[in-house]
């Protein structure tokens, strides 16, 4: 299994709008990964991490309105080498 990570940092106090961007434009673009997840951090930061089967080969995610970015998107790849996998919390479900 591949990994694919995107962080950007939104503009202070612009951190909503990017959370909001990225859940109705990049997860929708992101479509055919075999999980993502969407979340949020102190400084107005979003990440997405999308898992992909080996193989696929996922295209370029949509770029986010520039007037909400303090920096340019942050983007890596990983490959999957060990997972330990745990019943989620009650609170998570």
């Amino acid at each position: 299994m591949r990994a694919a990570m995107w962080e950007a940092r939104a503009v202070d106090g612009r951190g909503a709008e990017l959370l909001g961007w990225a859940r109705e434009r990049l997860l929708p673009a992101l479509a055919g990964a075999s999980r993502l997840e969407l979340l949020s951090a102190p400084g107005d930061r979003v990440l997405v991490i999308a898992w992909w089967p080996e193989g696929v080969q996922p295209g370029a995610p949509v770029e986010p309105p520039a007037e909400l970015l303090a920096r340019p998107v942050h983007r890596w790849s990983f490959r999957s080498e060990y997972v330990v996998s745990e019943q989620p919390a009650e609170s998570d479900r």
